[in-house]
């Protein structure tokens, strides 16, 4: 049977303490032996007694491996924010600062920048790649708790508009808009889906011109009730959008706009580990 999880058992094994975590990020970062950056020679970092930093063995110039990171100037202890990497990677709900407060004994002030700071960095790991094949593109609505009938607007809703484009098979990238209108969705789909990809979409209006900016575009009309018309459907993101509202919705209750593009790669960076779980956590650890 194929390993699926990293325990906390055996997070704990490999990080019993902030020395372990620190030794984890000079390693991958700068490496065991270097040339050293102030003397030139090929020298063996130590680590320094007193301070999070390591010394060149001929002339003592010093490395910070924090430096760069999300732990940068932060009073924290290393452990609690890998466990809190840990948590973010074996959750499939997200992790509310609350949660993080409780489980690493921290301020709820401080567990809820270190939350904002790791989904920032998962964003970073997760990537840009391009979308081809097949993909599906639709719009979705998060947050507030009007009821409308139709599509809620900048002017009537305190909902945000937010672009999912899903490659069947493949990643998932989603882009907090503005409005619908196709001035605003057409740079988005071009600069990440590429020229000749398949893409399904719904009857909007803002998709027609598709076609003539390269791609094979097919549409379903869900105001017929028409939910497939041969290849063409947007049943994969709209099934991603009812996960990530019952996640935000059960988990963090509202996001705000000013923050949700953080959520949304948090999110992402999930989706698109979801077929390697074991090393969702590890492709964090490995990225600094």
């Amino acid at each position: 049977m194929s390993k699926t999880t990293f325990t906390v058992t055996e997070f704990f094994k490999r990080f019993p303490d902030d020395n372990a975590c620190l030794d984890h990020l000079m390693k991958v970062r700068h490496g065991e032996e270097q040339d050293c950056p102030k003397c030139g020679k090929h020298s063996v970092f130590s680590r320094h007694s007193k301070r999070p930093v390591y010394q060149c063995q001929w002339c003592s110039h010093q490395i910070s491996p924090q430096v760069g990171t999300p732990f940068e100037k932060s009073r924290t202890p290393l452990q609690k924010w890998f466990y809190a990497m840990y948590l973010f990677t074996m959750t499939r709900h997200g992790v509310p600062a609350k949660e993080l407060q409780r489980q690493l004994g921290v301020t709820y002030k401080c567990a809820w920048r270190m939350g904002h700071e790791i989904r920032k960095y998962m964003g970073s790991v997760d990537g840009d790649d391009d979308l081809s094949g097949h993909v599906e593109i639709d719009e979705a609505y998060i947050g507030g708790k009007e009821k409308f009938i139709g599509r809620p607007t900048s002017t009537n809703s305190k909902k945000t508009g937010v672009l999912g484009m899903l490659q069947r098979d493949g990643n998932v990238m989603t882009r907090v808009i503005d409005n619908v209108k196709w001035k605003t969705l057409l740079p988005i789909i071009t600069q990440y889906v590429k020229k000749g990809t398949t893409i399904s979409t719904d009857e909007m209006m803002s998709y027609r011109i598709l076609p003539k900016l390269g791609y094979d575009h097919g549409k379903v009309d869900h105001g017929k009730k028409e939910w497939r018309n041969g290849v063409h459907h947007t049943n994969s993101i709209e099934g991603y959008w009812a996960r990530l509202k019952l996640s935000i919705h059960g988990t963090h209750v509202h996001v705000s706009r000013k923050h949700l593009d953080k959520y949304l790669v948090e999110f992402e960076y999930r989706y698109n580990m979801r077929n390697t779980p074991a090393i969702m956590f590890n492709r964090l650890l490995l990225a600094f």
